[in-house]
C-alpha cells in the first residue's frame, strides 16, 4: 500500500523548505526560490481541478490539451512537462535546475498574460547540491495551502520571510510589505466595490489581493473591477504578476517594472480607487533638474509647486490625485511627518486642503509593521467632497457635502497591544468597525444625529480652525486631550492611600509580633 505523505501547515514547509537551503543560498534569497516554486504546485492545482471539469463534460473532453479551455476560466495551460508531478517526479535528476527553468519558459509561452512574469533563468543560477533540492521539492510538495482566490498565498509568504529572516522590503528603500490586517481597514474604508482600482507602487500585489478578498466577502463579483499598479522593483513585479494571476484578477502591471515618477505608465488612467503605501519619506526620487514642469504637480489653483527632492511624500500624494476620477476615492498610507512637514511641502498640503482634497486623516496604532515601530497615518482623498453618492455592501449611499470639514481619527489606543502570534500589533474588528462607523457616519446626510465628536478619538475640524493651525493634519492639535489628573478626587485618593499605609502598617507590626513569638517559643529572647 502507497504510504500517505503527510501534509504541513504553510508556515511548518516553510521554515522546513529554509531548513534546506541554509548554507547554500542567502537567506535574503530564501522567499524567491521558494516562491518560484511554490508558483509551480499552486498553478498545478489548479491546472488538474480545470483539466478534470473539461475531461468530465463530453462536449469539451476533446479539447482537454487546448490551452483556451483553460485560460477562458483564468487558468494556465501546462504542458505535461511543465506539470509539478512532472518536476517532483524528475527532482532528483541533475539537470533538475534547467528543467524548472524550461517550464517557466513553456508556461510563458503558452499563457500570454505570464509574459515576463515569471523567473526564467535564475534557478539556474543556483548552486545547491541535486539531493538537496530534491529534499526542498519534497518540502513544497508537503504544504498545504488554501486554494481560494482571495486568499494572498504568496503575500503571507512573503510576510513570512519578513518576520524570520528579517528581510527588508524593497531594498531598505523605507517601504514595508503592508499587513493585511491593514490593507482590510483600507478597503473597508473605500469599499471598492466595482471599476478600476489603482496601486503606483503594487509590491506584491497584496492590496489587490485585499481588495478581491473583500468584494468576495460581500457577494461581489471580482470580475467587476480591473486592476493597475506599477512597481519599481523588478523582482517584486514579478512577484505581483503571479500573485494576481494564479487568482485570475484582471490586471495590467505595464511591460515591465519601472519608476512611478520617472516613466510612469499610466498617464491616461484615471481610476475609481487607489489603495496604496508608498516608501516612507523617500530621499533622491529626482534629481534637481529632473519633473520640474510636471502636469502633476499642478492643481485646482494652477499653482506650480514642485515636491522637493528630499522628500517624496507630497509627490505621491500629487501623483494619486491626477491618476484618480473626479468622483474617486483613495485611500494610502504615509508617515506621520507629512502631516506638519514644512517649506514647500507646507505649501502643497495648503493647495490640497483649500482645493478640498483631503477628506480624513487616520492615525494608526504603532509597531503595526515588522521592520519599522512609528506610528503611520492613513490619508483618504479625493478629488472633491461635495455631495454624491457611493456603493456600500451592494447598497447605494448618499454623502453629504464636507467641503468646509476633515475628519481627524487618532486610533493609537486601539489594537491588540502586539498580543498576538504575528509579532505586530493588529487592529481588532471591532477597532476596524468603530473606525469605519465613525467615518461613514461623518459623511452621512445625517451626521450631526450619527456622529459626535470624541476627546481622545476623533474630531470635525473646519477649514477655518485648520487655516488658524497654519494647515497643519497633526490630529492632536484639534481633538480634544483629557487630563485625566483632572478627574482625581484628591482628598478622596489621599484618603485611600492613608487607609491603604495604615493597613500596610498595621499589617508589618503584627508580622513583627508573630515572628517574635516564634523565636520564644524555640528559646531565643529578642530584646
Amino acid at each position: 500500500m502507497a504510504k500517505t505523505e503527510k501534509k504541513v501547515s504553510l508556515e511548518a514547509g516553510l521554515w522546513n523548505a529554509c531548513n534546506k537551503l541554509r548554507g547554500s543560498v542567502s537567506a535574503t534569497d530564501y522567499v524567491n526560490v521558494v516562491l518560484g516554486l511554490l508558483f509551480l504546485r499552486f498553478a498545478y492545482d489548479k491546472f488538474i481541478v480545470q483539466r478534470e471539469k473539461i475531461l468530465s463534460n463530453e462536449d469539451t473532453k476533446d479539447f482537454v490539451d487546448s490551452p483556451r479551455f483553460y485560460s477562458k476560466d483564468n487558468v494556465f495551460y501546462l504542458a505535461e512537462e511543465d506539470r509539478w508531478d512532472y518536476i517532483k517526479n524528475h527532482s532528483k535528476q541533475s539537470n533538475i535546475l534547467t528543467i524548472i527553468d524550461d517550464a517557466f519558459t513553456n508556461i510563458e509561452k503558452n499563457n500570454i498574460s505570464l509574459k515576463g512574469a515569471l523567473p526564467r533563468g535564475f534557478y539556474l543560477t543556483l548552486h545547491i547540491e541535486a539531493s538537496k533540492f530534491s529534499s526542498l521539492i519534497d518540502e513544497i510538495n508537503k504544504i498545504e495551502y488554501s486554494q481560494d482566490e482571495s486568499d494572498d498565498v504568496i503575500g503571507r509568504v512573503y510576510e513570512y520571510f519578513l518576520k524570520n529572516f528579517c528581510i527588508k522590503a524593497k531594498d531598505e528603500k523605507g517601504e514595508f510589505y503592508t499587513p493585511g490586517n491593514i490593507v482590510e481597514l483600507m478597503t473597508m474604508l473605500i469599499q471598492p466595490y466595482a471599476g478600476k482600482v489603482y496601486d503606483p507602487c503594487c509590491g506584491s500585489g497584496g492590496m489587490f489581493v485585499q481588495s478581491a478578498k473583500f468584494i468576495k466577502e460581500h457577494k461581489g463579483n471580482t470580475k467587476n473591477i480591473t486592476i493597475y499598479g506599477q512597481e519599481y522593483n523588478p523582482k517584486s513585479y514579478q512577484m505581483a504578476r503571479m500573485n494576481l494571476a494564479i487568482r485570475g484578477l484582471n490586471c495590467d502591471l505595464g511591460e515591465s517594472d519601472a519608476d512611478t515618477f520617472s516613466h510612469d505608465l499610466h498617464q491616461d488612467l484615471r481610476a475609481d480607487f487607489i489603495l496604496a503605501n508608498p516608501p516612507f519619506n523617500q530621499k533622491a526620487w529626482r534629481t534637481e533638474d529632473e519633473l520640474t514642469n510636471d502636469r502633476r504637480w499642478d492643481n485646482d489653483e494652477n499653482k506650480h509647486i514642485i515636491p522637493p527632492v528630499s522628500n517624496a511624500n507630497y509627490a505621491w500624494i500629487l501623483h494619486m490625485l491626477s491618476r484618480l476620477s473626479y468622483n474617486g476615492t483613495g485611500a494610502f498610507l504615509l508617515a506621520n511627518g507629512a502631516l506638519g512637514a514644512d517649506g514647500d511641502e507646507a505649501k502643497i498640503r495648503e493647495n490640497l486642503i483649500r482645493n478640498n482634497k483631503v477628506e480624513a486623516i487616520i492615525v494608526l496604532p504603532r509597531e503595526m509593521f515588522y521592520y519599522t515601530d512609528i506610528s503611520v497615518t492613513l490619508w483618504i482623498i479625493g478629488n472633491h467632497k461635495k455631495e454624491k453618492t457611493v456603493r456600500r455592501n451592494d447598497v447605494d449611499v448618499k454623502l453629504r457635502n464636507r467641503e468646509n470639514e476633515i475628519l481627524f481619527i487618532d486610533a493609537r489606543r486601539l489594537g491588540d497591544e502586539g498580543k498576538n502570534d504575528e509579532g505586530y500589533v493588529l487592529l481588532k474588528e471591532e477597532d476596524k468597525k468603530k473606525i469605519q462607523d465613525t467615518l461613514f457616519a461623518w459623511q452621512s446626510p445625517e451626521w450631526k444625529e450619527k456622529y459626535k465628536n470624541v476627546p481622545e478619538f476623533c474630531y470635525s475640524a473646519t477649514k477655518d480652525e485648520i487655516a488658524k493651525k497654519g494647515y497643519s493634519l497633526i490630529p492632536s492639535k484639534y481633538i480634544e486631550f483629557v487630563d485625566h489628573d483632572l478627574e482625581i478626587d484628591f482628598e478622596k485618593e489621599m484618603a485611600r492611600i492613608q487607609k491603604e499605609m495604615k493597613t500596610l502598617l498595621d499589617d508589618e507590626k503584627q508580622s513583627q509580633k508573630e515572628l517574635e513569638e516564634a523565636f520564644r517559643g524555640i528559646g531565643y529572647g529578642i530584646e
